[in-house]
């Protein structure tokens, strides 16, 4: 997991995604030193014990109908989870939508398994007192696209007017605040309690970004989804909390992973 090293930065703002250090950035002795720590965390991420047990929650028999999720289909056919999540968010016929991984996901346990809307909108983050196995499900699927290169579709229609609404919901300004995503995440050269900025809508910064979440953030001793990463940073700005599996989660996602076309996937990451 030392490539991990590579890519393990964090911040803290109105989206707080995963980037990298600029050049100039570098030179400052306490990013360096922020650095230095990112890299040993790296070397132990316990994101991998959260892929074995999403294996086992994968491959196991579960829920009202007994049944395992070794044929849901992530976009790449029944059972394919090789290099699926590398090409999510993406168009589901079955479902006439758009659909990120994690409501994919879910799909899949309600169809195939029986488990109930209620039943998996109940613990979708984890904590000290209840632990979520969609978030174990996910660090599992996210692992088997590591390595791979981004390659979200935007062909089919459906695709493409989600993407746009993922970006208008990027740039539109609200709140006490009158924050948007792109108040943080759109010029090159900020930061916050040294913690760098990165410009999203370049892609560059949007590559380095979302190819380490989801990730493990030692602060909290859980594994945490991009729907969390996402939550959380509408929870900073102010804004109503987004429903879990929601379309407009999607739609940002959605917005976030194109742009991030191109860049090699490196998590599930590991962040402060």
């Amino acid at each position: 997991m030392s490539k991990l090293a590579l890519h393990a930065a964090t911040i803290l703002g109105a989206l707080s995604i995963s980037f990298g250090v600029s050049a100039q950035q570098a030179k400052d002795p306490s990013i360096v030193e922020i650095e230095k720590y990112r890299a040993m965390l790296a070397e132990g991420n316990p994101a991998e014990l959260y892929e074995l047990r999403g294996e086992g929650l994968w491959k196991g028999k579960r829920g009202a109908k007994n049944a395992s999720l070794e044929q849901c289909d992530l976009g790449a056919g029944p059972g394919v989870v090789k290099g699926a999540y590398a090409q999510m968010p993406r168009y589901f016929a079955d479902v006439g939508k758009v659909q990120d991984l994690e409501s994919r996901i879910a799909t899949c346990m309600m169809t195939l398994q029986g488990f109930s809307d209620e039943q998996i909108r109940k613990t979708p983050f984890g904590s000290e007192a209840s632990k979520s196995d969609m978030e174990a499900l996910v660090a599992y699927v996210v692992g088997q696209s590591r390595d791979m290169k981004m390659n979200v579709p935007l062909k089919h229609p459906q695709e493409k007017a989600t993407y746009e609404i993922g970006k208008k919901i990027f740039f539109y300004r609200a709140g006490p605040y009158d924050f948007s995503c792109a108040s943080c995440h759109s010029e090159e050269g900020k930061r916050i309690r040294l913690q760098d900025l990165p410009d999203l809508t370049k892609p560059k910064g949007a590559q380095l970004a979302y190819t380490t979440w989801p990730a493990y953030r030692v602060s909290q001793g859980e594994l945490r989804t991009m729907q969390w990463r996402l939550w959380d940073c509408f929870r900073q700005q102010r804004f109503p909390e987004p429903q879990y599996l929601s379309d407009t989660l999607t739609a940002l996602t959605s917005y976030l992973a194109v742009s991030a076309n191109g860049g090699v996937y490196a998590g599930p990451g590991i962040k402060r």
